[in-house]
């Protein structure tokens, strides 16, 4: 029996659906338009949130639905620096700021759950120790962010260098990072997120044990499509476990191939991916199709195929533009949109694209690290043009 969403059962009958009202889990957003996860890597000393992040996510606070940037669940997930974490009592304690903000602003946040898997550095590990994967292969070409001088965000020099060579996790390693997802998932309840979405996109751990061409593993997480899928979905239950289904969601990148991540039959293996989270009956998969630059053209066949194996919530994200995601939502085989890179020059893009407002260009020199200028210090259309 195929599934429906009843949110978008009578989508095709609404005007301007991207700016109803739209039911995720317990939570009744204000429009359908998530801010997804996007790396700022501006955290403080001991990863944690910092004022200035709460201010950039207050000020975006009216998106339907505020997914935070990949927050490390334990410092072995760390891949790149100054990106916050969520697994230290003072890690927890500043990220309270950030989700009262938003809170107070009437909005809903869910913070993105992350482990790099084999794209880290010595440097970033646990007593310099190798990054940890299902493999003990090398992605070569892939690079990570590292600051030998530590001197942090704002004063800091970093710099891109390969990922360091990783060794192939034992299975009594792999429930220890199964139970590192569902303490952080605790730990992001306890710092006031509405909930959380495990990070299996874009070529990381989750991502790593999926595809063919990464997990050459011969034991029962590697091998068969079944096998593949094992991590994914005991880390996605064990966190649902910990802090209920309706708070928990996935996000996928089916034909991403950044980081080496490729699969012999993607179409097959994410698919069997949405039906065994759907079978879990978690609140929403968050597709990726674009990272970057890397934006592979996604069939709308495989798109519907998606919506017929999940009832729950689907969102997708990747150089969507107002058409584009009106488009998507009345086919139906999307129940809500996020839009990346257009937020971080846009504060206010909900009431932008709401009344045809030209949206201001962000400076790509200031996404990452830095201090307030190109994160807190682009204004509101209204406040731009007084």
């Amino acid at each position: 029996m195929e599934s429906v969403n009843p949110n978008t059962e009578n989508a095709s009958a609404q005007e301007d659906i991207l700016f109803t009202e739209y039911q995720i889990g317990p939570f009744t957003t204000g429009n359908r338009i998530v801010m997804p996860p996007m790396s700022r890597t501006r955290s403080g000393k001991g990863s944690v949130a910092t004022d200035m992040m709460a201010e950039y996510y207050r000020q975006r606070a009216s998106a339907g639905l505020i997914i935070t940037e990949a927050t490390q669940i334990s410092q072995q997930g760390q891949g790149y620096a100054w990106t916050p974490g969520i697994y230290t009592p003072e890690q927890v304690e500043s990220w309270k700021k950030v989700t009262q903000a938003v809170h107070q602003e009437g909005g809903v946040i869910f913070a993105q759950l992350w482990h790099t898997g084999r794209v880290s550095h010595n440097s970033l590990q646990p007593n310099n120790q190798s990054p940890v994967s299902c493999t003990a292969k090398l992605a070569e070409g892939v690079t990570v962010f590292i600051d030998p001088e530590g001197k942090g965000p704002e004063g800091g020099v970093g710099g891109m260098v390969q990922h360091s060579e990783p060794r192939a996790l034992s299975i009594p390693e792999i429930q220890e990072v199964i139970r590192d997802y569902a303490t952080a998932a605790k730990n992001a309840i306890a710092a006031g997120f509405d909930g959380v979405e495990l990070h299996g996109a874009n070529g990381y751990l989750i991502n790593q044990f999926l595809v063919s061409q990464v997990n050459d593993r011969t034991d029962a997480y590697g091998g068969t499509l079944e096998n593949r899928l094992r991590f994914m979905k005991e880390a996605t239950q064990a966190v649902a476990e910990a802090i209920g289904k309706e708070k928990v969601g996935v996000r996928l990148s089916p034909l991403i191939t950044l980081r080496g991540t490729i699969d012999d039959k993607p179409e097959e293996t994410y698919l069997a991916a949405v039906k065994a989270l759907n079978d879990m009956g978690i609140e929403f998969i968050h597709i990726a199709e674009a990272e970057w630059e890397d934006a592979p053209i996604m069939d709308v066949a495989l798109k519907q195929a998606f919506r017929k194996a999940f009832s729950g919530t689907m969102i997708y994200s990747g150089k969507y533009t107002k058409e584009r995601a009106d488009e998507a939502l009345q086919q139906g085989w999307a129940d809500m949109i996020g839009f990346g890179r257009p937020f971080i020059a846009n504060p206010d893009l909900p009431s932008r694209l709401k009344h045809g407002h030209p949206l201001t260009e962000g400076n790509p020199a200031t996404y990452f690290g830095g201090g307030a200028e190109g994160f807190i210090d682009y204004p509101a259309f209204e406040e731009a043009t007084v």
